[in-house]
Order: structure tokens, then sequence, then C-alpha cells
């Protein structure tokens, strides 16, 4: 059964790969940022075509090698590494969790049926962003990387102003695929500033696409503090605790001493 299986869907890619070449008409663009979770659109799925066992999915990465990802409306076996990010949803689409730059390209679904055939591309581009800190210099990097046919620009934002009108403070550089931009703590705020960059990147088609600064370092780093924090408030709370319960025991003590004292005949 296994077997028969396998040969199935090697005869369903065999099927996926000549057709690629016919594919006409829609192309969608997407671009997302690293980490994050994307679907990549199959829009010619129809209500009655009861399930995605005639659907299949192949990539072409930015090295130009093609891979198969989905034959049969399942993730192929050659796939099962990337399992726990791949996931083919009730309309076929394909979902891709936790994004990474090797993830960028040209992918391919393919819908098979009696007399027809449809297919389309999904461009799947990713943006990466970067700090560098040295001394009290810092410099933000913000990155595109697309597949063949994309364009994009890319530009930093300080609030909602090109960084490019605040010449004295920051010094900028970009290319099409990426913009960076170097400052002084002491002239932006290190803590609260970086909420106010902004990396802005337009699509090929003229689409603007808005990524407030963020990186997993920084996320991290401010996890490590409110962690360090919340440690610290519970090591004051505790210590507070425990010298309020010294000091009550004290003064029970001393009003015992006190009774003995008055006991005896004598008080100090």
């Amino acid at each position: 059964m296994d077997e028969f299986k396998r040969i199935k869907m090697s005869l369903f890619l065999v099927l996926l790969l000549q057709s690629t070449a016919a594919v006409t008409g829609q192309e969608d663009f997407l671009t997302v940022r690293v980490g994050e979770e994307v679907t990549l659109p199959c829009s010619g799925v129809r209500d009655d075509q009861g399930g995605c066992n005639r659907t299949g999915w192949l990539v072409t990465n930015s090295g130009c090698t093609t891979v198969e990802l989905v034959a049969l409306g399942e993730i192929v076996e050659e796939a099962r590494a990337e399992s726990d990010r791949l996931r083919v949803t009730e309309n076929c689409s394909l979902v891709i969790k936790n994004v990474t730059e090797e993830d960028v390209g040209r992918y391919f679904w393919r819908q098979f049926r009696s007399g027809r055939d449809e297919g389309a591309l999904v461009h799947l581009s990713v943006v990466t962003m970067t700090e560098h800190q040295n001394n009290d210099e810092v410099t933000l990097r913000c990155s595109v990387k697309a597949s063949v046919r994309c364009r994009h620009t890319v530009k930093w934002l300080f609030g909602s102003r090109d960084v490019d009108e605040y010449q004295e403070d920051m010094k900028t550089s970009k290319s099409h695929y990426e913009a960076s931009v170097t400052f002084l703590t002491s002239r932006v705020d290190y803590r609260s500033g970086f909420r106010l960059f902004t990396c802005e990147v337009t699509e090929y088609k003229g689409e603007v696409l808005l990524f407030p600064f963020s990186t997993p370092s920084s996320g991290l780093l401010r996890l490590i503090v409110v962690s360090v924090g919340l440690a610290t408030l519970i090591m004051i709370v505790v210590a507070v605790n425990i010298w309020t319960r010294f000091k009550e025991e004290k003064t029970q003590m001393e009003e015992i001493s006190v009774r003995y004292d008055v006991d005896d005949g004598t008080v100090n």
C-alpha cells in the first residue's frame, strides 16, 4: 500500500513539474518578517472539489532549486523535516510558520481536474532586521531577500518621517534591498527611541508595507530585563516580609520579658 502511494505521488510530481511551464494568469506577491507566519493562497479551490487530494505545491528557491512540498494534498516525505512548520489548510493554501530567509522563493500550486487544470505562482520575500552597537553608536539594518523577479525599495522612517530629514543626528545608506541608519545613543533615546523606527518596504507592484523595528534578540533582552526585575521585586517583598516578622517576634519577646520582670517584682 505504501509503495502504491509512493508511485502515485511520484507520478503526480511528474505531472506537476511538466505543468509549471504552462502557468499563466494570477501571481501573488507576499512579504513578511523573519519569524512570522504566512499563508500562501490557493485561489483555485472550489467548494465542490471535495478536499485537496488533487493539489500540489512546489517551490523554486533563491538558488534555483525546485523542491516538492505537497502532493495529493499532503506534505511529502522529503519535506517531513519541516513538517512542524508546514500545513495545508482546508482550502488547500500552504501555511509556513516561523518564516526564515531560506523560505524565500517562487511557490507554485497546481490543481488537476478532469479535462482541465489550474495553477498560479506565489512570490514570497522575507524582511530581516538587525541591530549592532559599538560603544554609544548604534546601527539598525533592514534588508529584504526576494524571489528572482521581485524588486523592492527599502528605507527607514523615524516616527512618520524619512530618516533623511534628520541628517544632523543620523547617517543613512540604502540600496534596492537594504537600508541602514546609524546614530548616537546620546542623540536618540536608546530605550524609547527604537520604537519610533520603522522599516518601509515598497513591493514589486507598489504596495507599501511598514515593519516597526524589532529583533528576536531585543525581544529576548526585554524578556531577561523583565524577568530580572520581577525576581528583584520578589526578593524585596520576601526581605520586607522577613524583616516585619522579625520585628513582630522581637516586640513579642520584649513584652514577655517585661511581664516576667513584673511578676518577679522588678521592672527594667
